[in-house]
């Protein structure tokens, strides 16, 4: 056991949030995404006990977000709606990062199939058990400065 580090980030995720670099994404998604084909042998990180918003909460806790982009965080837009619906997950997980960071709470969105191309850019991907569709979300990696 580790102290102050939340339970739901093992291992193989820690070591994949601590190996990225300054302007890497991780991909967090729902478990509809395709994570495998996305993903092409880069890796993919199972929650599948969690939902998309615990694991948000638990990533945020220790990942700080580029503050050098306008949107540390985009979302996938509903298909067919664009970017002004926002559904009941991707509102919660708007209400978590402003939360975690709220100077950096606005996100971005993309249309279904540029989210997919921009995921296979990603450093991995972190699949949890969210049953609601459109949690899934690109996280940009930023720095911290000493």
């Amino acid at each position: 056991m580790l102290k102050n580090i939340d339970p739901l980030l093992n291992g193989e995720l820690l070591k994949v949030l601590r190996t990225m670099g300054h302007g890497d994404d991780i991909v967090l998604v729902d478990r509809n995404f395709p994570a495998a084909s996305v993903a092409a042998g880069k890796p993919v990180i199972r929650l599948d006990g969690v939902n998309v918003i615990q694991a948000a909460a638990a990533i945020l806790s220790v990942l700080p977000l580029d503050t050098f982009v306008d949107h540390p965080v985009t979302r996938m837009q509903v298909v067919g709606e664009g970017e002004a619906v926002m559904p009941e997950v991707q509102q919660e997980f708007a209400a978590t990062l402003s939360a975690v960071d709220s100077d950096h709470a606005e996100m971005g969105s993309l249309e279904r199939f540029a989210f997919y191309e921009a995921a296979k850019q990603a450093f991995a991907v972190v699949v949890t058990g969210e049953a609601r569709g459109y949690g899934c979300f690109l996280l940009k990696k930023g720095v911290i400065f000493s």
